[in-house]
């Protein structure tokens, strides 16, 4: 046996590998990026910076974690590439030093009413099969225990082979049990349709008696009725017999042949369950959910009492509780249970279990239950929620990409963020967040803003360096770093009370509060204190109160500014009546739209597994009109060139002369008001940033009638110097007369308030009650509760 013997001590010459230390991005140009050039240190924390629509999320997102996606599916046979979503190559010269990127951003959870905290976790999972192993009585495996597995049972005969080619018949039967309720089928609540909501029994159906939208009897469905021959379409509803009726509403999914062409007939009632029911009813268009309330009532089942499982799931129990009990503990309770539970049989289960719920209380979650459906979460909570499953990963030299992490977080819970970031870039990693919030700017390794402002006027970066270099840069953002607000001297006196009595929504304790109406009224708290369910479930509900939750707004390449706040109506009309022609001449989504490229203004050429191409149009040159509209002018100009304009110019020419519409003019107004006013019109909604699809639904919700405004986290995505821009906003609502209540974390918004309401003290079962009321002023004088001591250090008392 021979030992090998070092005499060399000294250290190795630098391998080649140990050169790749950054991240380079040479010349990118992605929406608007301006040839951008940056170099980003590896296994450092990077916070990009910037006013909302400056290009950061263009640089973060849609380049180097674009590309890092792009290339790993590449890495991938053509045949399960053919399966993945086509990512094109950024608009970028040069790109190196790139690793595997894991994006944590704010989309919200998918809003399928199956899917709970729970299921998109792993958690319940997990308890599944604890409980498969340790439940008493044993009923069967993992699947018994879920929501989700229906009961099945099957008999049949079977054929038996008996060797040297004899076989016998014999009758079997089949069952696997499931975990799932028959009565409501897994939901945990039964529906109720309202005949009267879903058609006019008066009319025939050829006279347009179904009230359903989106079905009209020039299209499919039409076809559909006509053609199945189960019924009269020109007979009244009131007259159909019990088989007709129970046919148009109740009939299963059944085969037909429709003028040569084979179609699926489906019951009114199975196919509204089928497309508007199996998702969350607070992710639908405004349009279907107002539909949805209408039409159905929900109630619990009283079958499972709204925990979605059989009888037999829920008789199985471990130390008297049942799968259903321990998802509807609070989860920071549902980790001290499994901590007592002492069980070497599944203790590498128990292990990841408790780690798992463990994560959940670290990242401040712990007041969350397994069993609360996931499209009910914040953007915040949805993001924190997937950030769980990166905590315990062994995984090093990732690309971790944040977007925002403090969105819907108390001052207080900001540290417990800063903690994680840190966290994962000390186990070798490279973190990047695109942020606003100082307190994260703070811990930065690197800083990158960009600027100097907005759109056109962005795209460049302004500053790259460490985080005193930005202080004394002199950017916006270097300048707004230190913003500190003070408590206003005096404020305003309300008019009249909101009474809320009594409110128990979610983990509210019988809340008793007073909202003053006619002032500026913000309600804070940590995350998880009950602030929204005071709100939304006791005041948003009034006639004349308007709610700007924090549902992202949706749009096609196809919806732009002018179409999503119904800015292109006036425009189309005011077209239409200074030529003599028809409006929808107007509309690129309609007769106006140029033939070659049906209004898009690009050809899209699909390459199968490779991204496909967009080319512009030849014949509009990306106009997207044809040529005879373009024609037609109004003050001078075409419709292609009013849906260039900025918001501002568009301001200007559609406020006075010959193209004066007072309609569009009112909506341009409240464009400019959010701070959208270099915006174009015509841009489409895909290339927004956060903070600006965030004002462009401010500025929309201002239109509607309404003399309450409850505005959800207005500050999310907003620059620090875009905050001052929304507290301007929110003054002049207040002195048109308007009342406004906020629920906000944003400490400049807390100070700028004439009536603060403080919920807590903790977050759930420890939280549900109020803890202030009052002044900013007394707030920070008393320092009672963690919002008093943070406002406090704030502006600087």
């Amino acid at each position: 046996m021979s030992t090998a013997t070092r005499t060399d001590t000294r250290s190795p010459a630098l391998r080649a590998a140990d050169s790749h230390e950054l991240i380079r991005v040479h010349g990118a140009r992605e929406n608007n990026l301006k040839d951008v050039s940056v170099e980003i240190p590896k296994r450092r924390l990077t916070v990009f910076t910037g006013v909302s629509g400056s290009g950061k999320s263009s640089l973060v997102f849609g380049t180097i974690a674009a590309e890092s996606q792009r290339m790993i599916n590449e890495t991938y046979s053509a045949f399960v590439q053919g399966f993945m979503p086509t990512l094109a190559r950024p608009e970028v010269d040069l790109l190196e030093g790139l690793t595997t990127a894991i994006i944590v951003d704010q989309e919200r959870m998918g809003a399928n009413a199956r899917s709970t905290v729970g299921t998109v976790t792993d958690a319940n999972a997990m308890l599944r099969i604890l409980f498969s192993r340790l439940g008493k009585p044993h009923i069967g495996s993992p699947n018994a225990y879920s929501f989700n597995v229906p009961s099945v049972k099957a008999s049949g005969a079977i054929t038996v082979e008996r060797g040297a080619g004899k076989t016998k018949t014999e009758k079997a039967t089949f069952t696997r049990l499931g975990g799932m309720c028959p009565r409501c089928e897994g939901m945990g609540s039964v529906t109720d349709f309202d005949r009267t909501a879903l058609y006019d029994d008066s009319l025939s159906l050829n006279e347009g008696a179904i009230t359903i939208p989106g079905y009209s009897m020039d299209g499919w469905y039409g076809r559909i009725f006509r053609g199945c021959g189960w019924f009269d379409p020109d007979k009244p509803i009131r007259k159909y017999n019990k088989k007709e009726l129970q046919d148009l509403l109740y009939k299963e999914p059944t085969k037909i042949k429709v003028d040569g062409i084979n179609l699926t007939y489906l019951g009114l009632i199975p196919q509204i369950q089928k497309s508007f029911l199996s998702k969350d009813v607070d992710a639908l268009q405004p349009h279907i959910r107002a539909f949805v309330e209408r039409a159905v009532t929900f109630t619990t089942c009283p079958e499972c009492d709204g925990t979605r499982l059989s009888k037999e799931a829920r008789s199985s129990k471990i130390n008297g509780k049942n799968i259903a009990d321990l998802c509807s503990m609070q989860i920071s309770d549902l980790a001290d249970w499994v901590r007592k539970l002492d069980e070497p049989s599944v203790a590498p289960l128990l292990t990841r279990l408790q780690h798992l719920l463990d994560s959940f209380a670290e990242i401040g979650l712990g007041y969350l239950s397994l069993d609360r459906p996931s499209g009910t979460l914040s953007g915040g909570e949805a993001q924190r929620t997937k950030m769980i499953r990166h905590l315990g990963s062994s995984l090093t030299d990732v690309t971790y990409v944040f977007d925002e992490p403090t969105i819907g977080l108390h001052p207080h819970d900001i540290q417990r963020m800063n903690d994680l970031l840190l966290q994962l870039r000390d186990k070798g990693n490279t973190v990047l967040v695109v942020e606003h919030k100082p307190e994260v700017i703070a811990i930065a390794d690197h800083v990158v803003d960009l600027g100097p402002r907005a759109g056109t006027e962005g795209g460049e970066v302004v500053f790259e360096g460490t985080v005193e270099g930005l202080r004394a840069s002199g950017t916006l953002t270097g300048r707004h770093l230190d913003d500190r607000a003070s408590v206003k001297p005096s404020v305003r006196t309300p008019s009249r009370v909101l009474e809320v009595r009594g409110a128990r929504t979610h983990n509210l304790r019988d809340v008793d509060v007073d909202i003053p109406l006619g002032v500026l009224v913000v309600v804070t708290g940590v995350a998880g204190s009950g602030k929204s369910s005071l709100i939304h479930g006791s005041v948003s509900g009034h006639d004349g109160v308007v709610s700007v939750d924090q549902s992202p707004i949706r749009g096609s390449r196809r919806s732009n500014p002018a179409t999503y706040t119904g800015l292109l109506d006036p425009i189309r009309k005011a077209f239409a009546k200074a030529n003599g022609v028809k409006p929808a001449l107007f509309s690129a989504n309609s007769e106006g739209a140029c033939p070659n490229c049906n209004g898009a203004g690009v050809i899209y050429t699909d390459l199968g597994m490779m991204a496909g191409v967009a080319t512009t149009c030849e014949e509009c040159e990306g106009k997207r009109f044809q040529a005879s509209v373009l024609e037609y002018h109004l003050g001078g100009r075409d419709i292609s060139e009013v849906l260039a304009m900025s918001v501002t110019e568009a301001e200007e020419f559609f406020g006075a002369g010959e193209a004066g519409t007072p309609a569009a003019h009112k909506i341009l107004e409240r464009l400019a008001d959010v701070g959208l006013g270099y915006l174009s019109l015509g841009q489409p909604l895909t290339t927004l940033s956060g903070g600006e699809r965030q004002r462009l639904k401010l500025a929309t919700h201002m239109g509607e009638k309404g003399g309450v405004y409850v505005l959800d986290e207005p500050t999310s995505g907003l620059h620090l110097a875009d905050v001052e821009h929304l507290l301007g906003l929110l003054d002049r609502l207040v002195d048109s007369g308007k009342s406004v209540i906020v629920i906000e974390h944003h400490q400049a918004v807390m100070a700028h308030a004439d009536w603060i309401i403080d919920l807590g003290p903790g977050a759930g079962h420890d939280g549900g009650r109020v803890v202030f009321e009052g002044t900013p002023a007394d707030l920070v004088a008393a320092r009672s509760t963690l919002t008093g001591e943070h406002l406090a250090a704030y502006v600087g008392n």
